[in-house]
């Protein structure tokens, strides 16, 4: 593992895993199957698994590990593998600004999703929040070889893309508490949060 590894996952990741889970699980209402979305190495999902009996839990991967947490499956990054209201809840925790085409990948997790999208992600507000999303992004991913194609929606544009989709917010959270004070000030302040995407009726 590179020294930038090492460090991410020494100083951040512990911490980001467990609160993360507790985030996310408490935006999914009652059980049923849950699919990861870019799962990594399946830490949040496997979390969300043990807190949840009433879960269960699986994923899809474009750079599947040699070890993962949860029963995993490659998938391109563009289309999910599978049939329309597949699955209950469909889970996108950091994936979105990764990839190619956000809105087409976030209007595949709403195709596959038959109750919601759960989603973690940013938001860019505030001073220089574009370099400071950019630095995130390379510390805690570049060494596993993830793509930084650092696709960062502003409020306007997540509100854009999910009406466009017929869905929204039936439930938001910016206050995460993913780093401790004081890397709270420079890379906490509202840039941020978790939400559960349901279709309007």
């Amino acid at each position: 593992m590179s020294v930038v590894g090492r460090a991410h996952s020494h100083l951040v990741f512990g911490r980001r895993v467990r609160v993360l889970a507790e985030a996310l699980e408490a935006m999914i209402p009652h059980g049923g199957s849950l699919l990861d979305v870019g799962c990594g190495d399946g830490s949040i999902g496997r979390m969300i698994g043990d807190a949840r009996d009433d879960l269960s839990v699986r994923g899809i991967e474009v750079l599947v590990r040699p070890a993962c947490h949860i029963p995993v499956e490659a998938f391109d990054g563009r289309s999910i593998p599978f049939d329309d209201d597949a699955v209950d809840f469909v889970m996108l925790v950091d994936v979105l600004h990764h990839a190619a085409d956000p809105a087409a990948l976030l209007a595949e997790a709403a195709r596959t999703a038959r109750a919601a999208v759960i989603v973690k992600d940013h938001t860019v507000q505030g001073l220089v929040a574009r370099p400071t999303l950019r630095f995130m992004d390379w510390f805690g991913n570049a060494h596993h070889g993830v793509a930084l194609p650092h696709n960062y929606w502003t409020p306007c544009e997540w509100n854009t893309a999910v009406d466009g989709l017929r869905l929204s917010f039936a439930a938001r959270k910016t206050d995460i508490a993913l780093y401790p004070f004081p890397a709270s000030l420079v890379f906490g302040r509202g840039l941020h949060f978790v939400a559960r995407l349901e279709r309007r009726t």
